[in-house]
């Protein structure tokens, strides 16, 4: 069984109001790319990944005049993939849902949110940001998935995530960015403990748990992490936690365990103003302690470090064409 998560920058521009996809030769909203070439590249991807189950991140809207969940539907269709039942959480205000694409053949996925652990993701959590005896309110801008999976392994609990970036938009100058970048890593770095809460409280009842998604954040990505002292992927994976609940992706332990070598990355983005790229490990597919036996083949779909995606012309194309994130993928069967 195959789970992947996927990034798919200004999906809901490939679509109309009535979810029908926009497959002509205007521009997308991905620089120098056509809708046309942007729907192929996405359709060549997600055949070639043939995932049982495809947590997608920035999925198309939802609003009261457009239906993402139709409208995935109708890409899935387009591109003739297996996984072609969508499963979506909490709606947002964003343009950038959360959704599972699945093979229903081969498992079954609902919206299931329970009351477990910490509060749920469409519902404030109270803590405390900066240490003032004051609790603060934390909210999603995008509340994470959480979906109950029966699958031939057993059931298992996947939580897909998209967490805040911690960008200052809107910084006046360097003062005020500097103020707006620690604020964000705060909340950030709050929704991560969230995250770790909620995933604490699966474990403890007896549940295997796969988080995936993009987590905008990751070791040595910014210089505010020594200023609280570790990454938001290491709170959500338990890394100083003791080995017992720790979420495992292969790419966050190299990335965390040698800081001095190069980091797999999972996303590439220009930087006009310095007229190059930047890649980044953003993306991850962690798996809990349960089924680390069962977990295999971990791959970044990147059409330069990945020799298959690298050697394969039209793959290597369809990626780049398709989005500035690439998949992540995990086999999961049975041991032995």
């Amino acid at each position: 069984m195959r789970i992947a998560t996927y990034n798919v920058e200004w999906f809901h521009a490939l679509f109309d109001d009535a979810g029908r996809l926009l497959n002509d030769n205007r521009w997308s909203a991905r620089q120098n790319v056509t809708r046309a070439q942007q729907i192929a590249g996405l359709a060549t991807v997600f055949r070639a990944l043939d995932a049982d189950a495809v947590l997608v991140v920035e999925a198309p809207d939802v609003s009261p005049h457009r239906d993402g969940a139709v409208a995935l539907a109708n890409f899935a269709a387009h591109a003739g993939i297996r996984a072609r039942r969508v499963c979506m959480g909490f709606a947002n205000e964003t343009q950038q849902e959360i959704m599972l694409l699945y093979d229903p053949d081969a498992l079954t996925a609902v919206h299931d949110p329970l009351e477990i652990g910490a509060p749920r993701f469409d519902r404030p959590f109270r803590i405390d940001l900066d240490i003032d005896a004051t609790e603060d309110l934390v909210e999603f801008s995008k509340p994470p998935l959480e979906a109950r999976l029966e699958t031939a392994l057993g059931p298992i609990r996947l939580i897909g995530v998209h967490v805040k970036s911690k960008a200052p938009h809107g910084a006046r100058d360097p003062d005020h960015a500097m103020k707006i970048a620690i604020s964000n890593r705060r909340k950030q770095l709050a929704q991560c403990i969230w995250l770790r809460r909620r995933v604490d409280a699966h474990l403890a009842a007896g549940e295997a748990v796969i988080l995936a998604g993009d987590l905008n954040d990751g070791p040595g990505l910014d210089v505010y992490e020594d200023l609280f002292g570790r990454s938001g992927v290491e709170i959500v994976m338990g890394w100083h936690d003791g080995a017992a609940g720790l979420m495992y992706d292969p790419h966050a332990a190299r990335a965390l365990e040698r800081r001095i070598v190069a980091a797999p990355t999972t996303a590439r983005f220009y930087i006009a103003s310095e007229g190059r790229y930047l890649s980044a490990l953003l993306d991850y597919v962690m798996v809990s302690p349960g089924l680390r036996a069962a977990a295999r083949g971990w791959r970044v779909w990147h059409p330069f470090e990945d020799p298959g995606c690298w050697e394969d012309e039209g793959l290597r194309t369809a990626l780049l064409a398709a989005s500035d994130h690439f998949p992540v993928s995990v086999d999961l069967a049975p041991p032995g």
